[in-house]
């Protein structure tokens, strides 16, 4: 197949690229490459796959010099434009929607740019999905949408209309446009609500790098509502074998659909949202233990309240996913973090 994934200079979409070129299908990535987080970091992940950065220019087209199946173009998902001149150019069998502006807190002091990547941008992908038709669209969610919601575990079935941060409900708004798509135009696609990925060339502003960055560094770290959050940590592995089985199998109308009691993850239209999650949530404090032991070293907790924008749980109900897909999360926790423990040390030099 010839896919077209965004975000591949993020954490996600440079595995799923990895992944999808090893088994021999076609791959163009897309990314603007801003400066959120460390820009090394982005372009370390590209090398990987044989991207050369002084090669990158805006809107041109890069071979990879590793994988001839291969290549990547520097664009801004509000850049319609040229979003539609790629997809006329290109013809994609399928899309894997990633990119986005992520993390919780940066929504709470720079709302706009979730209005602008993870609103807008949504809204060209999914017009280019509809004007240059392609089998199936994949696209990122987050377990961030369950917001208030505290029935244990997430069931995509339920609805989850209470957000409490402007990611959320970005993220909320992406899946409301993909259904509203798939039922005007036929555009098949699949939501995918990932909870709490992490492992080798993670983001940074994520718990896992700053605890390990701050131990090594023998710096205290910030512990939020006193260690007793529980977090559906799901090792990188396990989400891109997820989102591999979705992409390869396109979201169809669900016949057993009832308008008088719908369920929120299917639709009469070509529309479903999955959970991705390891479906076992762990305390934060057992989190950082398994980093202590992978790094032989104790941390220095400060302990403090709950964050704005936070929830105190996430648990992934998986079973529509296992039950459709066959998928099923293989990687412990202690497996993960040693992992990236390994990585971190060997990038970093530490």
């Amino acid at each position: 197949m010839k896919v077209l994934i965004t975000g591949t200079a993020g954490f996600i979409g440079f595995h799923l690229a990895l992944r999808l070129l090893e088994r021999g299908d076609q791959v163009v990535g897309l990314d603007n490459i801003n400066d959120y987080y460390d820009q090394r970091l982005k372009y370390g992940r590209l090398a990987v796959s044989g991207i050369d950065q002084n090669e990158i220019e805006y809107d041109k087209l890069v071979q990879s010099r590793k994988y001839e199946n291969y290549r990547f173009i520097k664009l801004d998902l509000a850049d319609k434009e040229a979003i539609d001149r790629l997809f006329a150019r290109e013809r994609f069998d399928r899309v894997c929607h990633l990119a986005a502006q992520a993390g919780v807190r940066y929504s709470l002091t720079n709302p706009s740019a979730y209005i602008s990547s993870n609103i807008s941008g949504t809204l060209n992908i999914l017009e280019a999905c509809r004007f240059y038709p392609v089998e199936h669209l994949a696209y990122a969610s987050s377990s961030s949408v369950y917001g208030l919601n505290e029935a244990m575990p997430f069931d995509a079935s339920y609805p989850c209309d209470h957000p409490i941060s402007l990611y959320a409900a970005s993220k909320k708004s992406c899946e409301l446009m993909a259904h509203t798509y798939a039922h005007l135009f036929g555009v098949s696609a699949t939501g995918l609500r990932f909870f709490t990925v992490y492992g080798p060339w993670g983001r940074p502003d994520m718990a896992l790098f700053i605890f390990v960055k701050a131990i090594l560094e023998g710096k205290p770290i910030e512990v939020f509502n006193n260690g007793e959050m529980k977090r559906d940590f799901t090792y990188i592995d396990d989400i891109v074998e997820g989102v591999v089985r979705a992409i390869d199998t396109p979201a169809a109308p669900d016949p057993a659909f009832d308008p008088a009691k719908p369920n929120c993850a299917t639709s009469s239209a070509p529309h479903r949202v999955y959970n991705i999650g390891r479906g076992s949530p762990a305390l934060l404090t057992d989190f950082i233990e398994a980093i202590e032991n992978a790094l032989g070293k104790k941390a220095i907790k400060n302990y403090l309240p709950m964050q704005l924008g936070d929830v105190p749980a996430t648990f992934a109900d998986t079973s529509a996913l296992e039950r459709d897909l066959g998928y099923k999360p293989s990687v412990s926790i202690q497996t993960g973090v040693d992992r990236f423990v390994k990585w971190y040390r060997e990038f970093y030099g530490v």
